[in-house]
């Protein structure tokens, strides 16, 4: 009730003083809403927590900044962390749920000693299929998670590798895999996006891969839109083209509207120019 009255009040608020809402600050808004009055809040609380303080950080950024690009980059982040909470809430009461029917079992087993042998039979049978289940759930997220560090160490030494709230971050150098103003890749490019491939095939198939282009100051910012978005179109083209599914890869061009360094100096600008391709976590129930 307490979340719930906070966000009318801020819906109220913002209506008030006319500022225009971003889209991803409504999603955020409405993804913590969801999550707050779900199983997340009695099974996953820090998850739950997390999400609202990312949630309060865009709040302010919005009514310090108004729609920036920083408010609508953190309003993501508590999005994806709200739906985490939410997914890992899911996965907690599914596994308890399981072991709670597997202690049930077990007493009527133990107190039901008129049963036939045929009925002792059938119900151990169920129990070793759920135990089953149980254990096949555990190794496929330990696999998940080899798979996962595995191709982390693989990309260690062609870029650079983060992990953060939208997923694991490969950024590539523009230099390395475009002439200047240019989308078609370098020979160079091929092999190195061979090895990242060859990674990312380890992954989950259930994770979504997103191409992101960026592009430093320099020019007019739509050209430099238009050829970011060239730019990872190319990259995802090449990933599919050595194996990766079609419908997991998506391009998108945020041209000079992410910079991670400095527009002023020649080091800044090269930096800003690059391919992320992130891999998103899975928020599928096994």
């Amino acid at each position: 009730m307490k979340a719930s009255r906070i966000f009318g009040l801020l819906v109220l608020f913002t209506a008030a003083c006319g500022a225009a809402v971003p889209q991803e600050l409504v999603s955020a808004r409405t993804a913590y809403e969801r999550a707050s009055h779900g199983p997340a809040a009695q099974l996953n609380p820090a998850g739950l927590h997390s999400a609202k303080q990312t949630l309060d950080v865009a709040e302010h950024s919005f009514s310090e900044e108004g729609d920036s690009q920083e408010t609508k980059d953190l309003a993501y982040t508590a999005e994806r962390r709200a739906q985490t909470a939410e997914v890992r809430a899911s996965d907690l009461q599914s596994v308890k749920l399981k072991e709670q029917t597997m202690a049930q079992m077990h007493s009527s087993q133990a107190s039901q000693v008129q049963l036939t042998s045929a009925e002792l039979g059938r119900a151990k049978a169920q129990l070793q299929n759920q135990a089953q289940e149980l254990q096949t759930e555990r190794e496929r997220r330990d696999e998940a998670e080899k798979r996962a560090a595995s191709a982390g160490a693989a990309l260690a030494g062609l870029a650079t590798v983060k992990q953060e709230p939208r997923g694991m971050v490969i950024t590539l150098s523009g230099g390395v895999l475009f002439a200047s103003n240019k989308s078609d890749l370098l020979p160079a490019a091929h092999r190195k996006l061979d090895e990242v491939a060859n990674a990312l095939t380890k992954q989950s198939p259930e994770s979504k891969i997103v191409v992101e282009g960026h592009a430093d100051s320099m020019g007019a910012a739509a050209y430099n839109q238009e050829l970011s978005q060239r730019r990872a179109e190319s990259v995802r083209q090449y990933l599919v083209s050595r194996g990766l599914s079609g419908d997991r890869v998506v391009a998108e061009g945020f041209g000079v509207t992410r910079p991670i360094a400095d527009n002023a100096s020649p080091e800044g600008r090269a930096n800003n120019r690059r391919v992320e391709i992130v891999v998103q976590p899975s928020i599928t129930n096994p």
